[in-house]
């Protein structure tokens, strides 16, 4: 009877799984026009000539890359749906117990996989697609804030692992006791931008502080800034006139290298007062190629920023769009509960949150911003 009840569990799922495929293929997906697209792309590429313009052969490729990877991993999706339903069916033949529960785990993994692809179905920004640098800058309250700020990294280089995300700090300056003044990175990714655009913002954290020997509760926040790694295709022209360059020696991991040479590099753009900071590399001509892009990217998003705060006054909308928005509370005490102020969205589950799981917080807010 057990095996019963749980392959009938099981089919009631797979048909779930297939309509919701199908639902892609039909409506998100539109995968008979996805094909026919690559197959244009394909005959471009072979076209005389075509690398002669390595700008458009660039784009052509680019695209083309995309589609195959959305292609790919529906076709995928589909055949782990159809193997998985054959199994199902020799599962209710056989009545093995064992491989009941050896079904319900693939067709777990095939659902969570489904839903990331929902997911990336609602990325349709310009840059979703990118790289994304992250930074984080610890707001006033000394320690407590700067520990915060070192919670923060943590969660994102978890969610980056667990998005196969390669992650690398370009910046880091520790706190004065412990934790973090404010840290830089590079999420190299699939759709890295177009996930955590959605955190940009201020967090708050309400806890009773591990530094406080009176055990008494504390508010911190960090500010949270993102921004799409730019391509060729995009010119942000910044004038070294408005430029002051410093050097300074590295404060992170490197060896002795880092304590010998001043390769660390600081810009100071004078007309905005944007600072950015590069020190992964040993290089000091390499950490300024490296903090030239991020000073890039942060103009441009400051730039649409101010682009799109003039079209929501226009259109009457009253919510905040600044950067410097407190977005979320990560509340510890006096109960559990991390809410988004922008979706509503909320979970008592905090210790997962806080070990990368954010994508139920990213989905809501991407479906927020659909609607608006």
């Amino acid at each position: 009877m057990a095996v019963e009840i749980g392959t009938a569990v099981s089919q009631q799922k797979l048909d779930n799984i297939k309509g919701r495929l199908l639902g892609l293929k039909r409506s998100i997906f539109d995968v008979s026009n996805l094909r026919f697209r690559i197959e244009e792309l394909e005959q471009q590429t072979l076209a005389p000539g075509f690398w002669e313009k390595t700008d458009v052969a660039q784009e052509v490729q680019k695209e083309l890359g995309q589609l195959q990877d959305t292609v790919n991993g529906f076709d995928a999706r589909w055949k782990e749906y159809e193997d998985t339903d054959l199994f199902l069916e020799m599962v209710i033949e056989e009545k093995d117990v064992e491989l009941e529960q050896e079904i319900a785990d693939k067709i777990e993994e095939i659902e969570e996989s489904l839903a990331l692809a929902e997911l990336e179905c609602m990325f349709s920004g310009e840059h979703d697609r990118s790289n994304a640098i992250i930074e984080i800058h610890a707001g006033a309250g000394g320690t407590e804030a700067q520990d915060w700020t070192d919670i923060l990294l943590r969660m994102y280089l978890r969610w980056g692992e667990r998005h196969g995300c390669k992650t690398s700090i370009l910046d880091y300056q520790a706190g004065d006791e412990a934790g973090v003044k404010s840290v830089s990175v590079m999420f190299t990714g699939r759709f890295a931008y177009g996930y955590l655009r959605s955190e940009i913002g201020i967090h708050r954290l309400v806890r009773i502080s591990p530094f406080d020997s009176s055990g008494r509760r504390h508010t911190s926040f960090a500010s949270v800034m993102v921004m799409p790694e730019l391509d060729d295709s995009i010119n942000v022209e910044i004038d070294d006139k408005d430029l002051r360059v410093d050097t300074y020696r590295s404060s992170g991991a490197g060896g002795q290298h880092v304590n010998k040479t001043s390769s660390a590099i600081r810009l100071t753009h004078i007309p905005t007062g944007i600072v950015v900071q590069c020190q992964n590399e040993r290089s000091q001509h390499h950490n300024k190629d490296t903090a030239m892009k991020m000073l890039a990217s942060r103009l441009y998003e400051v730039e649409r920023q101010k682009q799109a705060a003039e079209h929501e006054s226009l259109a009457g909308d009253k919510m905040g769009i600044s950067w410097g928005s407190q977005i979320r509370s990560y509340v510890m005490q006096p109960y559990r509960m991390i809410k988004d102020l922008r979706t509503n969205y909320e979970t008592g589950n905090i210790d997962a949150v806080l070990d990368g799981n954010l994508d139920a917080f990213i989905k809501a807010y991407l479906m927020m911003s659909m609607k608006r």
